[in-house]
């Protein structure tokens, strides 16, 4: 069975017509980079637990890291429906190609945009955003992840420099990592970010083994016992959790859509399978079970997509709210991690075969429904924006 053709993507609602030639352009482009360079080595990286070779620097030549920084500090000057569609593309590949990007654009590229000084944008941004540097985010703490109030990591000025210390775990890509944007607490016990160089004297970055999920990403810890930073490595343009939590709200924006593209690889799977696929002398998409779920499948992604452009509008407007961004990244990860299990169950058996995207996809999204919020949190923060009642 060959890979279904590129006109089997769905767009029941016709939303293409509501996208710029612009905006189709650049979901052509990454589509067809992910075609070539991601499918035919994916399913082999994932069974292996390794990383696709020279991902970050391809990642780079696609346009696919920063695209919505400006071009003096190396980015494309992109749109946010432009950057949705790429991360909708790179999840179709697959969700650890997806996050790779998304972290080095959301959560590092972002900060230093937004937070950073004018030496810092033109020292890190170029090179982040060809996939010569290799960037992390560093938040999560093993005893802290979804209250990063109570983060333990802390630095502490020493005059000529400051002196970190402490962890951060679940960090995609520390083992690569070039830099990372770390969210310490400093003396006053306020949150401020703090830019790590890779060759800092304290500073290491232990790998995560053993996962059975984003098998084809690195992930790992990182460690920091007494790190001079220097100060001029501070972000100077943020204190307090607002810095942080902006970057997850860019990250998790590019989740809504990204997930889509994982849903969207597992329903044109499932469609073209119960077309060829006979029992009982005649294909299984004739049977009514397969095209009630079928339908529902096209239903969720149609909403999905309907969501993630209205957001991405809010976006570029500037006006998007954090409780917005959480009800679509919660809403639409459940869809995709729903659509795989259940698309892979039309597959029968041959469902659970590396041949076949469902079984990588459904793994996959174990992690993602609990990264950058986990989906009882989302539901919380939706929560406390209807009712005003805070129930965390």
């Amino acid at each position: 069975m060959s890979y279904y053709p590129l006109t089997s993507i769905p767009d029941y609602y016709g939303i293409d017509a509501l996208l710029t030639e612009e905006h189709k352009l650049i979901r052509q482009s990454i589509r067809e980079w992910v075609e070539s360079f991601v499918m035919p080595q994916i399913d082999q990286a994932a069974q292996n637990h390794t990383d696709i070779p020279g991902l970050m620097r391809e990642l780079g030549k696609a346009g696919a890291l920063g695209p919505y920084i400006p071009v003096e500090y190396g980015g494309s000057g992109l749109d946010q429906i432009s950057y949705g569609l790429i991360m909708q593309e790179l999840e179709r590949g697959d969700s650890a190609v997806r996050s790779a990007a998304s972290v080095q654009s959301s959560l590092v590229m972002f900060p230093i945009n937004e937070f950073g000084s004018e030496e810092q944008k033109r020292k890190y941004l170029p090179k982040l955003a060809s996939g010569e540097m290799i960037g992390s985010f560093g938040l999560t703490e093993p005893n802290h992840g979804s209250d990063p109030g109570s983060m333990e990591t802390y630095f502490k000025d020493m005059g000529d420099h400051y002196l970190l210390n402490g962890a951060k775990m679940w960090i995609t890509n520390s083992p690569l990592c070039d830099i990372a944007v770390v969210w310490a607490k400093n003396e006053e016990g306020k949150v401020q970010g703090l830019i790590v160089e890779r060759g800092m004297e304290g500073f290491t970055t232990p790998e995560t083994h053993n996962k059975w999920s984003l098998r084809a990403s690195k992930t790992g810890e990182l460690v920091f016992n007494d790190v001079k930073v220097p100060k001029e490595n501070l972000l100077p343009g943020v204190t307090g959790l607002k810095g942080p939590l902006s970057c997850l709200n860019s990250a998790r924006y590019g989740i809504s859509w990204g997930v889509i593209g994982a849903a969207i690889d597992c329903y044109c799977t499932a469609v073209q399978y119960s077309k060829e696929r006979k029992q009982f002398g005649k294909p299984i998409g004739s049977y009514q079970l397969q095209q009630k779920k079928l339908a529902e499948f096209l239903t969720e992604i149609t909403k999905a997509q309907l969501l993630c452009l209205q957001l991405g509008n809010l976006k570029n407007a500037h006006k998007a709210t954090p409780a917005q961004i959480s009800m679509a990244k919660r809403n639409n990860v459940k869809m995709a991690i729903d659509i795989a299990r259940e698309s892979r169950q039309i597959l029968g058996g041959m469902g659970i075969m590396g041949e076949f995207p469902m079984m990588r996809h459904a793994a996959n999204l174990e992690s993602v429904i609990t990264y950058e919020g986990t989906h009882d949190v989302h539901l919380l923060i939706t929560g406390l924006d209807i009712t005003g009642i805070n129930a965390f």
